[in-house]
């Protein structure tokens, strides 16, 4: 690595910041999250802000958006230094944050949620719901939304969540707009409009900071790049100035590698048949999520299955795991027995473990430690006489904290406090210790980075080493096509075309996703 790479680096010939942050430091016990970060927001400018998970990205943009306000250093609006309490005065002083983790009430409105805390009022005090629902719409109507503002949050899908919560950012009048993973939860469609919001806001002075592990979105939308590892500033720099190989190399102390190179396995029996399986809309029961499946996967081979926003790829595998057995129909079988899965509890007995898309809402309670949310799925593995064995709950948690590389400093570090990255890595090791013959993942690595994302690659094809059958569903194309033996794409819930490996092409593959496909 050359000297330019090992020291903090500043763009010249910038225009002068909006926000500046200055040495900032931020420790939590035992660990530094931040050591003496600096960081640059321009008006009209994006500024992406890269890193692996763990390096401090979120805990930053927490500091300038008001979410921490006990740090060491300074943050500077407009030459005036700044120390927000709370998220409200940051908002006043016109700075906003997008998280990645969503930060919504389920069981209040679309439009309660834009407004939660600033309702519009009427002349009597009273709040104009009216006006509200009214406002709301119209910012929803840049994103084409068109579900009703009287919905509740808790019947949006993730990607549906995930406009609410731009729009409750947008509501305010904005200088500085942070974004962190955005477009995790997006479909194709969804983020090219927000592209479009990003360049209209860009066009009005707004500075806007851009959290991505996706290079195609940071050589899209970005003016300058500043790179985090560790906790520590490596440097700011002009977008166009810098390769997408020297990002990543900055990012994870080394030069590129393609350091996930998938082996072949031999393959066993069949582990998991479905046959003839359907599942019925929650809503309209004469509809279909899931039609007439017909899928199988072998001991030892990775299965994947690609698919648009709203396909029915994650429908398929909480049928399969026993969340609607109201709803489906159609025969499972599990090496080669025909079972009957009314529960998850039902699919966990039969050796069927399910990594969820959502892990902050379905795969964690964040309000617990690593521990104990590994041993969930698994308790008779810790108890002793009957009660919970903490030390054997140690033991478990430690081995898989090492086994996954968690960045913690113990195991009893509570889980809402790690990176969405590391909290990923507790969701796998949760089902991992169920010893799983049949491992369905649901976009395994949204939202981690780059060097994270080829651990998790490694550890499918280790488990996939070790005769475990694992299907995965991802949006990534070229992730889908790197870690499977075998692709399957399905689109209004039928399945539409199958893909060996020597069939894989980019071209082929999304062309039997689209609707058009189909006859």
């Amino acid at each position: 690595m050359n000297q330019s790479a090992e020291r903090p680096h500043t763009c010249p010939s910038t225009p002068q910041p909006l926000v500046k942050a200055r040495r900032i430091t931020k420790r939590w016990p035992g660990v530094v999250a931040l050591d003496g970060v600096d960081f640059n927001i321009y008006a009209g400018k994006v500024n992406a802000i890269v890193g692996e998970n763990g390096a401090g990205k979120s805990t930053l943009m927490n500091i300038i958006s008001g979410t921490y306000s006990e740090y060491e250093g300074d943050v500077l609006l407009d030459d005036v230094k700044v120390c927000f309490r709370n998220t409200s005065e940051a908002a006043r002083c016109g700075i906003s944050m997008i998280h990645q983790e969503l930060n919504l009430v389920p069981h209040l409105s679309i439009a309660e949620n834009i407004y939660l805390g600033r309702e519009p009022v009427n002349r009597l005090g009273l709040i104009d719901y009216r006006k509200m629902h009214a406002d709301a719409a119209l910012i929803l109507n840049r994103f084409k939304f068109t579900e009703d503002t009287h919905k509740l949050v808790s019947e949006l899908r993730v990607g549906q969540q995930q406009i609410v919560e731009i729009a409750k950012a947008l509501a305010f009048d904005i200088k500085v707009l942070i974004m962190d993973e955005p477009t995790s939860s997006l479909s194709e469609n969804e983020t090219q409009i927000l592209f479009e919001q990003i360049e209209e806001l860009t066009s009005k002075g707004v500075g806007i900071v851009y959290i991505t592990h996706k290079m195609d979105e940071l050589r899209r939308l970005a003016n300058f790049v500043t790179v985090l590892r560790d906790g520590k500033f490596i440097g700011e720099y002009k977008a166009d100035g810098v390769s997408t190989d020297e990002i990543i190399r900055l990012m994870v102390g080394r030069d590129r590698k393609d350091l996930f190179v998938k082996r072949k396995h031999p393959k066993g029996e069949k582990a998991l048949e479905l046959i003839n399986f359907s599942m019925r809309d929650t809503e309209n029961k004469n509809r279909y999520k899931v039609k007439d499946v017909n899928l199988h996967v072998a001991a030892g081979e990775v299965l994947g299955i690609y698919g648009l926003m709203g396909a029915g790829r994650s429908e398929l595998f909480e049928a399969i795991f026993g969340v609607h057995k109201q709803l489906c129909s159609g025969q499972i079988r599990v090496s080669g027995k025909n079972i009957t899965i009314k529960s998850p509890k039902d699919a966990i007995k039969n050796g069927i473990a399910l990594i969820p898309e959502d892990r902050k809402n379905d795969g964690l309670v964040l309000g617990m430690d690593i521990g104990c949310n590994i041993s969930l799925a698994s308790i008779k593995h810790v108890l002793k006489f009957g009660f919970l064995h903490y030390p054997s709950e140690e033991a478990v948690a430690e081995s898989f904290r090492e086994k996954l590389s968690i960045k913690s400093h113990s195991c009893r570090q509570i889980v809402g406090n790690l990176s969405g990255g590391n909290q990923q890595k507790v969701v796998l090791s949760k089902w991992l210790l169920t010893n799983p013959k049949v491992l369905l993942l649901d976009e395994p690595t949204r939202g981690i980075d780059i060097n994270a994302k080829n651990e998790i690659y490694k550890l499918i094809d280790e488990l996939a080493a070790r005769s475990l059958a694992v299907v995965v569903v991802s949006s990534e194309l070229p992730e889908i096509m790197a870690i499977s033996d075998r692709i399957i794409t399905i689109c209004n819930g039928c399945i539409t075309g199958e893909f060996t490996s020597d069939q894989f092409t980019e071209e082929a593959i999304l062309k039997a996703s689209l609707p058009c496909h189909q006859s």
